[in-house]
């Protein structure tokens, strides 16, 4: 059997492990308790399935077994792009929990074949190497610190250590239906290819996640409201996966037209929502707001400060983002009286 990844870092603080009920996340919660990991599981039930209720049941039955606390949240989302916005509110359920109950780490279960998989959708769609690899071992979220502890164990690994502990999980009888785009490269592609391939594909994902962290510098986002602010990296491609990484993490997922154009312009509108500008060696992200009337000393001190026009409408409506920003563009601080 395959180590944990990141197994030393977790056992440093307490962990949050995002549980379905499945193959994967089933396994992880029995590898977790081998390794003596402190962690307690959420539940999220979408209610798509005759088996969704049984299965927030089994998983408040199995914590409690073990004593461990399960959070649920049940949701119902009607209409497209089901996926996408399925994974806003787990990340936003995620999020509450590890800011109000202090958790270090949020774990999930993707595995080795996950990672094939996408890699290969991304190839299918025209992308480069931050977008192939796609789905890191480790990674930040906003407030969440994300593990993924399972990325070196595949499929095949997974169903066997279950099976040889009868240790019962839940199938998902949807992920048989190749209406899924991932379905069709599950079956077609990344299944026989993982067989065949398994090891070879592990050393590949290893390096291409150690490539990556060379290629590409960090953005360290902070943030002000709901204005978010970094130093601006030398790298244009650095500055596209930082920039992508920080409005995934608001729940905006950017499309390759708005990640071309980041390339070309100092200023950019993403998807009406967010302004993006790089300016004075920062860069900023903030909500697009237009329309809004501002009075002259306002407009006056931003025009002298250099302020990005399409970034005034936020600042205007925020006075700490605002006076962040002056701080930023040098504007020193007055001293207090007292």
């Amino acid at each position: 059997m395959r180590d944990l990844l990141h197994l030393e870092l977790l056992k440093e603080g307490k962990s949050l492990l995002a549980f379905s009920g499945g193959a994967d996340s089933t396994a992880l919660f029995h590898l977790l308790l081998d390794a003596r990991i402190d962690f307690d599981i959420a539940h999220v039930n979408y209610h798509t399935r005759s088996a969704s209720d049984t299965e927030e049941e089994n998983a408040i039955t199995l914590a409690k077994r073990y004593n461990k606390r399960c959070y649920t949240f049940s949701c119902r989302l009607g209409g497209t792009n089901f996926e996408h916005r399925a994974r806003e509110e787990r990340y936003r359920f995620f999020s509450h929990l590890v800011e109000k109950h202090g958790y270090t780490y949020v774990l999930t279960a993707h595995q080795l074949n996950d990672r094939l998989e996408w890699l290969m959708m991304q190839l299918c769609r025209g992308a480069g190497l931050p977008e192939l690899l796609g789905i890191r071992s480790s990674e930040r979220r906003g407030n969440i610190h994300l593990v993924r502890p399972l990325l070196e164990w595949d499929r095949e690994s997974i169903e066997s250590y279950l099976r040889d502990r009868n240790i019962p999980f839940s199938l998902d009888e949807s992920n048989a239906d190749e209406r899924y785009t991932r379905n069709v490269f599950r079956h077609r592609f990344s299944a026989p290819m993982m067989r065949e391939y398994r090891d070879a594909i592990r050393r590949s994902f290893r390096y291409l996640e150690e490539d990556t962290d060379e290629i590409l510098e960090p953005m360290a986002f902070e943030n002000i409201g709901s204005l978010f602010y970094a130093s601006a990296p030398a790298r244009t491609r650095s500055l596209v996966s930082g920039v992508d990484a920080c409005i995934k993490s608001l729940g905006y997922v950017m499309k390759s037209g708005e990640k071309e154009n980041l390339k070309k312009n100092r200023v950019n509108v993403i998807g009406r929502r967010y302004v993006v500008c790089t300016d004075d060696g920062y860069t900023f992200i903030a909500p697009y707001c237009s329309g809004i009337v501002m009075d002259k000393g306002f407009k006056e001190e931003c025009r002298r400060l250099g302020v990005e026009p399409k970034l005034r409408g936020y600042l205007y409506g925020d006075s700490e983002a605002w006076e962040a920003m002056r701080r930023l563009k040098g504007v020193p601080v007055p001293l207090r009286s007292d």
